[in-house]
């Protein structure tokens, strides 16, 4: 939800890092945004569970890469 919400709102996510624990938002809001990013025009339940898991995934790896690093950053701005 933390990059979501951000990309929603049209932010740059170049420096943006997940903060484990911090709340943002409702659980009304956090449902919503899901559901416009998942794609599906009446997803169940398990489907929103399948691509938060693989967003989650995803997001791990793109933090944890040297591609995404503060270091190429400053070189590669948007990178």
């Amino acid at each position: 939800y933390q990059y979501l919400s951000r990309y929603r709102r049209k932010e740059n996510l170049d420096r943006f890092t997940f903060v484990p624990g911090r709340i943002e938002g409702t659980e009304k809001e956090c449902l919503a945004c899901l559901m416009e990013f998942c794609q599906r025009s009446n997803p169940s339940w398990t489907e929103l569970s399948n691509f938060t898991r693989f967003l989650n995934f995803q997001l791990q790896k793109c933090e944890s890469s040297v591609f995404c690093s503060a270091v190429v950053g400053r070189e590669f701005s948007g990178f």
